[in-house]
């Protein structure tokens, strides 16, 4: 029986891995990670690790891995069909009658025809009597009508059913409204009332990268609270995904995005001619964001506000953008409290000089440990001194030399001993980097001869390029249409990835993504082993558009020459099929 994919989908969204996995093993968080004895071998030491992120499993062990549903087929002995059936029980999911269901499809697209109708309603209703406040608090703040006309903004009214009446008229029920989070509800004396959502709150469409108007921020127009309401997570919509403006700032060509907090930040500064500024949705940055952003840009200007609160999600977010290779500067707001107070008061000249003058990371994480020390005194200079060797540490030399002579003039403390003591740290650093590759690398070697692709062996150097493919895809669907054109199973020479690649190509050519969910009915719990371990990769590998048509290359090379065997590999180029590009 074949499970529908928006099914498979809904029931990754709705399980809570860490909790299923921690009934059979005893799991302890790390990071953002949880680690456990794995069930499925003997061992003393733990290397079960459990991906909340991606719903997934691995065990670095015995190579153990997948989803949820591979997870109860192998610790309950169950098959396919038996395992989604437990997984979505636990999930409180009802299994669709028929395994082409398209229930959830349906709803999917009637959630984005009604938000795009609400997104109508709104616009129309800010030119209305009834907008009149909306329009006005629009025009105090500056935006010209062809700026409320390119993000589509308006107004709701100050009404406990006028969106819901609306749309009611035009056949929509209202559990499909509720399901798009445009009214709630309420039981009274057994019977249920709805009304809507966003009442007397200036309109914020959010809109996906296709265009589809997926949610909404309202805004209220005093100082009452909540002073946002936003759209709850739904079938279309997830606050740690969303990133506002993206659909618009992708298209700026410039390699760059300035990161905003909010959206009137935003607006003006596309207003302004900052076409690229983008602001992240939901209450936190997220890794998830962070990721798409790296797929448009390789340079992000984070701009967040000047007080408390946006300098520390200005240390959070250059936390986790580290962690993508982008190259971040960071903006000190200075002549006003946000982008759009400076926009206003100061211009965009002003503007593009605080971004012209913006701190890159190094200089950023040194201002930051600056601020922890009283200079003035001889500990406050000596702990100050020692936290910015640890930051330079991990720097190239000559940029090693340029901070360490800012340092020196600063502190009174000369330039070579905070170049030996940056020095000593950097023996240190290097050391752990050797322990961590040569650690990598004997993993590597175990990765030769794989269970599941025989093939692999034989073939490696197809077969690293192949699994590099796969990672890349399954990370980042999106180059997918790019390289659509040139990428086919017939293209992989070793069967069990092009076994793989199939199924995979015809999911990202249907628009269903690369969830490890949508594999386990077509590969046995031990194939889905080597599935998770490729889709593991994806944290190792570059994850460029150029580097899958590298691979593509490297195969179709392959396709032509004789196949080269590990062991008539030198170890210098047999190390190099695993060096992170």
């Amino acid at each position: 029986m074949a499970i529908n994919d928006n099914f498979l989908r809904e029931l990754q969204e709705r399980t809570d891995i860490e909790q299923l996995v921690g009934s059979y093993v005893d799991l302890k968080r790390r990071g953002k990670t949880f680690v456990g004895l794995c069930p499925f071998h003997n061992e003393k030491t733990p290397s079960f690790t459990v991906y909340p992120d991606s719903n997934s499993f691995y065990c670095f062990g015995c190579g153990a891995g997948g989803d949820a549903i591979t997870f109860i087929r192998r610790i309950e002995n169950l098959d396919y069909v038996e395992a989604v059936k437990f997984v979505a029980q636990s999930a409180g999911l009802k299994m669709p009658e028929d395994g082409f269901d398209d229930t959830l499809s349906k709803k999917r697209n009637r959630i984005l025809s009604a938000n795009r109708e609400a997104a109508r309603f709104f616009h129309k209703c800010l030119y209305s009597e009834k907008g009149e406040q909306g329009l006005s608090y629009f025009t105090k703040r500056m935006l010209s009508k062809e700026t409320i006309t390119h993000f589509g903004l308006g107004f709701a009214p100050d009404s406990w059913d006028a969106l819901r009446s609306h749309l009611k008229s035009m056949g929509y029920s209202d559990l499909e409204l509720y399901e798009a989070n445009l009214v709630k509800r309420s039981e009274k004396n057994g019977s249920v009332h709805y009304y809507d959502n966003f009442r007397n709150r200036v309109m914020f469409p959010i809109i996906d990268l296709r265009g589809n108007v997926v949610g909404f921020s309202g805004r209220v127009l005093d100082d009452s609270k909540p002073k946002y309401v936003n759209t709850a997570d739904t079938l279309v919509y997830k606050k740690g995904n969303g990133i506002f403006a993206m659909n618009f700032a992708k298209n700026a060509n410039e390699g760059k995005f300035i990161i905003v907090e909010g959206q009137m930040d935003v607006i003006t500064l596309h207003q302004a001619g900052f076409t690229n500024a983008i602001a992240c949705l939901g209450t936190a940055f997220t890794q998830e964001q962070a990721n798409l952003i790296s797929r448009y840009a390789d340079e992000v200007y984070v701009c967040y506000d000047s007080d408390q609160a946006g300098q520390t999600a200005t240390r959070k977010a250059v936390s986790i953008l580290g962690s993508t290779g982008l190259r971040i500067k960071i903006v000190k707001l200075t002549g006003g409290k946000d982008a759009d107070e400076i926009i206003k008061i100061r211009g965009r000249d002003y503007f593009r000089m605080l971004l012209e003058g913006a701190a890159n990371r190094i200089e950023y994480d040194i201002l930051n440990e600056r601020t922890k020390y009283d200079l003035s005194t001889d500990d406050g200079r000596v702990n100050f001194l020692n936290a910015a060797a640890d930051i330079l540490a991990s720097v190239g030399e000559i940029e090693r030399d340029i901070y360490a002579s800012r340092l020196a003039n600063e502190t009174g403390v000369s330039k070579e001993a905070i170049l030996a003591k940056a020095q000593q740290r950097s023996a240190v650093v290097r050391r752990k980097a050797a322990e961590r590759k040569r650690a990598e690398e004997s993993k590597m070697l175990t990765d030769i001869k794989d269970k599941n692709n025989p093939e692999k062996e034989k073939n490696l150097l197809a077969a690293r390029a192949e699994e590099i493919i796969i990672a890349s895809l399954a990370r980042n669907p999106d180059f997918y249409r790019k390289l659509s054109g040139e990428l086919t199973p017939e293209v992989f020479v070793t069967s069990f990835n092009k076994r793989v690649a199939t199924v995979l190509l015809q999911k990202l050519e249907s628009g269903s993504g690369a969830e490890l969910s949508y594999f386990a009915g077509s590969f046995t719990p031990q194939e889905m082993d080597s599935i998770t371990r490729i889709f593991r990769l994806g944290d190792e590998i570059g994850n460029t558009p150029q580097e899958v048509e590298d691979c593509i290359n490297v195969l179709k090379k392959e396709k032509r020459t004789a196949n080269v065997k590990a062991s008539e590999l030198s170890d210098e180029e047999f190390l190099k099929l695993f060096q992170k590009k």
